[in-house]
């Protein structure tokens, strides 16, 4: 099986060659089909170091120069780490510290790599940027640009790529989005790749795995309070609640000493169910408590990469009259109505990922009175749900679009 795309009078393309498998074969499947491939390397994050105490960047950098020399391309080195901590390590700390649980990689592709790369292409006279992204872009009847999963469910990034907008899907090219991660290792082997069997990075964008708490305390000072439980009762202290996130478990590895429960004398596993920045107090619940869980959420000024397709699932006016009750909880006190043009958990295949590869969850959608603002209902109770996580929503295998999450 090989990627196919008919090159149009050796067109010019730019790859972004991160120094991994994925890119690396990336760049050998456009090679193969002819195209004029330009390799690109991005320098966003040198502090970072290995165990000689070099940057890692220079690491990867090394195995991008020996695939590119492989294929007999050149490869540019490209510095934009002022705008990615800018763009994407600023606003991390911010939100942390505003009590959001952000997703600094759907940052880095839409704010660095692909508006930075895309003017890159333009100054070379590039028709399109090239990634190693396991995902998917098709053209619809209309002329429109689709985001679909990848065929590789494991390795699916569509979730990072929900804020894509339509004139850079023309502009980009994803070839391994319709094969596996072992169907791209046999490809690199056989080509005798150096990184053919190199790890997958993990972590932040660029930045790599790091103790989060760790990294947040280079720029957040810790800040005590009082943890109670969700009855009230004071159960311990924390040294700063932009440390933890809805639905993290509480306990002496991440420096929490939690007090002995006062109605039995055990000590439980606790978890984080709310944070109140203004009081400086972290709730929290053991686990399976219902505080832990969430069925509603809010998305304010969501992206959507079809706008009317969209609109075709949640209609075009607001109209806030209840149609019929398609859930309740009469136990819990609440229930939820659906919108007229709203959809529901039976005849739609609208789906929602809270988490990279999370369970894709049954979900129905609609507007609130309050312009630009859509209801989510979750077809059952999901843990950890926390502001600033992104959800992002599907109808079938296609990307619809997403937001940060908020609670009201």
């Amino acid at each position: 099986m090989l990627w196919k795309m008919k090159p149009i009078k050796k067109t010019k393309v730019i790859v972004a060659m991160s120094g991994g498998v994925d890119s690396s074969v990336a760049a050998l499947l456009m090679k193969k089909q002819g195209f004029d491939v330009i390799g690109v390397f991005m320098k966003n994050w040198s502090d970072s170091k290995n165990e000689i105490g070099e940057c890692n960047w220079k690491d990867e950098r090394k195995y991008a120069i020996q695939i590119a020399h492989k294929l007999k391309i050149p490869l540019i080195t490209l510095d934009f780490e002022k705008q990615y901590k800018k763009e994407v390590i600023e606003k991390m700390f911010h939100d942390y510290y505003s009590g959001k649980t952000p997703n600094p990689d759907i940052d880095c592709n839409y704010k660095i790599k692909f508006p930075l790369l895309l003017r890159t292409a333009k100054k070379l006279n590039a028709e399109y940027l090239v990634t190693g992204h396991y995902a998917r872009i098709r053209k619809d009847k209309k002329g429109k640009f689709e985001l679909f999963r990848a065929k590789d469910e494991s390795k699916d990034q569509s979730y990072f790529l929900y804020r894509t907008k339509q004139n850079e899907l023309k502009k980009l090219i994803f070839p391994i989005g319709d094969y596996t991660k072992k169907q791209v290792r046999e490809i690199a082997k056989k080509e005798n790749f150096p990184n053919f069997d190199k790890k997958s990075t993990v972590g932040i964008c660029f930045v790599g795995k790091v103790n989060m708490k760790k990294f947040l305390q280079k720029k957040i000072k810790a800040k005590p309070g009082k943890i109670l439980n969700h009855e009230g009762k004071v159960i311990g202290e924390h040294d700063g609640i932009y440390y933890y996130t809805i639905g993290q478990r509480l306990g002496e590895k991440n420096g929490i000493k939690i007090l002995k429960n006062s109605d039995n004398g055990s000590i439980k596993k606790w978890y984080v169910a709310k944070k109140d920045s203004k009081k400086n107090i972290i709730i929290a619940a053991p686990e399976g408590h219902k505080l832990l869980c969430r069925k509603e959420i809010f998305i304010k000024n969501p992206f959507w990469i079809n706008k009317d397709e969209v609109e075709k699932l949640v209609g075009k006016k607001v109209n806030n009259k209840i149609k019929s009750i398609v859930y309740s909880d009469k136990k819990e006190g609440w229930m939820v109505g659906a919108v007229e043009g709203g959809t529901n958990f039976k005849d739609s295949k609208l789906r929602a990922r809270i988490r990279q590869l999370g369970k894709l969850i049954p979900v129905k959608i609609f507007r609130t009175p309050t312009a630009r603002k859509f209801r989510v209902s979750l077809n059952k109770p999901v843990i950890g749900i926390a502001n600033g996580q992104a959800i992002v929503l599907y109808k079938g295998e296609k990307v619809l679009g997403g937001e940060e999450i908020a609670f009201e």
